[in-house]
C-alpha cells in the first residue's frame, strides 16, 4: 500500500510534460483518482484519447477539469475530494517572461496564491509546488516571479500550519530534459533539417535532469515534508557546448552557430543559495532547505544576537559535477523522448 492508497491528486497544469510523466508513474499504481487541471481542451482532449487507447483499463481513474490558475473559482471547482497537489501550472519561458513580466506574475504569483488558499480552506492534506533554479538569485522576469511564488508558498505554509492543516513545501530543480520548450528536442530538430545547431554560449553551464527524476523529487518531498520545505536534487551538470556535443554524437554533426544569449539568460544557474546551504540538511540525493520560521519580532535578535548569515558557496551549475560528453550522451539517453527520437532516426 503506497501513500497515495485511494487518494485523489490533483495536478495544475497537468497536460504538460510533467503532467504526462507523473501519469506514467501513477496510473497503474492504487491512487484513487487523478484530476488534470489545466486551461487547453485540446491538449485534455489528446491526453484523454491516447490514454484509452494505450491504458483503456485505467483511463477511468483520469478526470479532467478545464480551468486556469488565475481564476480562483475554476481552482475552487477543481477541489472538493482532493487528498494531494503537484501544482506545476506556470509561465516558464524566460524570454517571453522579459516581455510580458506581468503575465508571469499573473500566473506564478497569484496563480499559486489562488491554489493555496483554495487546498487550505477544501482541507487538502499536501501540496507539493514546482519551481526552478532561476528562482535563486533571479535576473530575469520568470525567476522574479517564481522566487515570489516560493515565498508566497511560504508564507502560506505558514498559516495552514498554524491551523494544524495543510503541508505545503516546494520543489526546485533545474532543467528537465526535453520538456517543452527545452533545447534538446530543438537541437534534435535542427539537426534533421540538415541545420546547424544554435547554441548561446558554449560556456554556459546547466543542470541535467530527467522528467522522471522530477517527478520522483516531488514523491520525496510529498513523503518527507514539513510546512514550508524547500527540497533540491542534487544534479549534474553540462556546458552547452558539451550538450551540443553530445546531442551530435548520437544524431549527426551538422555543425554549430553561437548566436549570444537571449534575454534574461545566466552564465549559470544556482539551485541552492549561500543563505538557504546555511539552514539545509543533506538527505542523500536531495537537500532539505527549512523554512525560515522566525517571526516579526525582530527586537530579541539585538538582545540575543543572529550573526551567520550564509554559508562559504552556492550549490550552482559550475561548481556540481560536470560531465564530459561521454557522460552528457548517457544523461541525455535517460531521456524517453531522445531515445524515441534515435528509434525513429535509425527508420
Amino acid at each position: 500500500m503506497t501513500p497515495f492508497h485511494n487518494a485523489t491528486l490533483l495536478i495544475t497544469g497537468g497536460t504538460g510534460s510533467f503532467g504526462h510523466t507523473v501519469l506514467k508513474h501513477f496510473l497503474n499504481t492504487d491512487i484513487g483518482e487523478i484530476r488534470i487541471f489545466s486551461r487547453d481542451e485540446k491538449k485534455q482532449d489528446d491526453m484523454r484519447h491516447e490514454l484509452q487507447v494505450s491504458h483503456p483499463e485505467a483511463a477511468s481513474k483520469v478526470k479532467f477539469y478545464i480551468g486556469d490558475v488565475r481564476n480562483p473559482q475554476s481552482v475552487h471547482d477543481a477541489m472538493p475530494g482532493v487528498d494531494f497537489i503537484f501544482h506545476a501550472a506556470a509561465l516558464k519561458q524566460v524570454p517571453s517572461c522579459e516581455f510580458f513580466p506581468m503575465e508571469a506574475v499573473h500566473t506564478n504569483v497569484e496563480g499559486t496564491n489562488n491554489v493555496l488558499h483554495a487546498a487550505i480552506e477544501a482541507g487538502v492534506r499536501r501540496v507539493v509546488c514546482l519551481s526552478t533554479d532561476k528562482a535563486a538569485y533571479p535576473i530575469n522576469a520568470m525567476g522574479t516571479s517564481k522566487a515570489m511564488m516560493e515565498h508566497v508558498v511560504q508564507a502560506n505554509a505558514r498559516v495552514a500550519a498554524e491551523r494544524g492543516g495543510t503541508v505545503i513545501c516546494c520543489t526546485r530543480y533545474g532543467n528537465v530534459m526535453c520538456s517543452r520548450g527545452s533545447v534538446i528536442p530543438l537541437f534534435i530538430d535542427q539537426i534533421k533539417a540538415g541545420n546547424p545547431i544554435t547554441i548561446t554560449n558554449p560556456e554556459m553551464t546547466r543542470f541535467l535532469m530527467n522528467l522522471d527524476e522530477a517527478v520522483e523529487l516531488v514523491k520525496f518531498a510529498f513523503e518527507h515534508a514539513s510546512p514550508g520545505d524547500l527540497f533540491i536534487q542534487k544534479a549534474d551538470a553540462s556546458t552547452i557546448g558539451i550538450l551540443a556535443a553530445a546531442v551530435q554524437k548520437l544524431f549527426g554533426d551538422t555543425g554549430i552557430r553561437t548566436i549570444g544569449t537571449r534575454h534574461g539568460e545566466k552564465l549559470y544557474e544556482t539551485l541552492m543559495t549561500k543563505e538557504e546551504r546555511l539552514r539545509s540538511e543533506d538527505m542523500g540525493d536531495y537537500y532539505r532547505v527549512s523554512a525560515d520560521n522566525r517571526d516579526l519580532n525582530y527586537d530579541k535578535y539585538f538582545i540575543s544576537g543572529h550573526v551567520a548569515t550564509e554559508a562559504d558557496e552556492a550549490y550552482t551549475s559550475h561548481n556540481t559535477k560536470l560531465l564530459d560528453v561521454e557522460g552528457t550522451v548517457k544523461k541525455i539517453l535517460t531521456a524517453d523522448y531522445v531515445r524515441e527520437a534515435l528509434q525513429v532516426a535509425k527508420q
